[in-house]
């Protein structure tokens, strides 16, 4: 399981300079220390190329209203720019779930599996034989 800094909103990790869209300033301060904390030696396996299911809790920082699909982007771009998989079209399953408040900076606890998957994500218990099927929408 890894844990990471609570990211700046999808709405603050992207500006606009003369017609181009840009990663800001914030965006790339996070994208640096998601980078920092996953590559300090931290004995992390070589990147994933094969299909993957990414399951996040997110701890907020406060009890502000916040649209969850709104982090997923920031957190997956600076994954995949520290090396924890390829790239982030690898992921076939994207659970994110809200927990309670964790002030006052919030973070997220991240677990990335193979597919297919054998245990359920959230609860962890073993899924059934059908379930475990390698293709998505099948």
């Amino acid at each position: 399981m890894m844990m990471l800094p609570y990211p700046p909103s999808v709405n603050h990790y992207w500006r606009n300079v003369r017609g181009r869209t840009l990663i800001s300033r914030e965006g790339r301060a996070y994208r640096h220390n998601v980078c920092a904390l996953l590559t300090s030696g931290n004995g992390q396996e070589p990147p994933n190329d094969g299909r993957i299911a990414l399951a996040m809790d997110a701890f907020p920082p406060d009890r502000r209203r916040r649209d969850l699909d709104n982090i997923q982007k920031p957190v997956l771009d600076a994954m995949q720019h520290a090396g924890v998989y390829l790239d982030d079209s690898q992921i076939d399953l994207l659970i994110t779930r809200r927990r309670q408040p964790d002030k006052p900076y919030g973070h997220l606890a991240i677990e990335i599996s193979d597919m297919p998957l054998h245990v359920c994500p959230l609860c962890k218990r073993p899924l059934p034989k059908e379930s475990q099927a390698n293709d998505i929408g099948d």
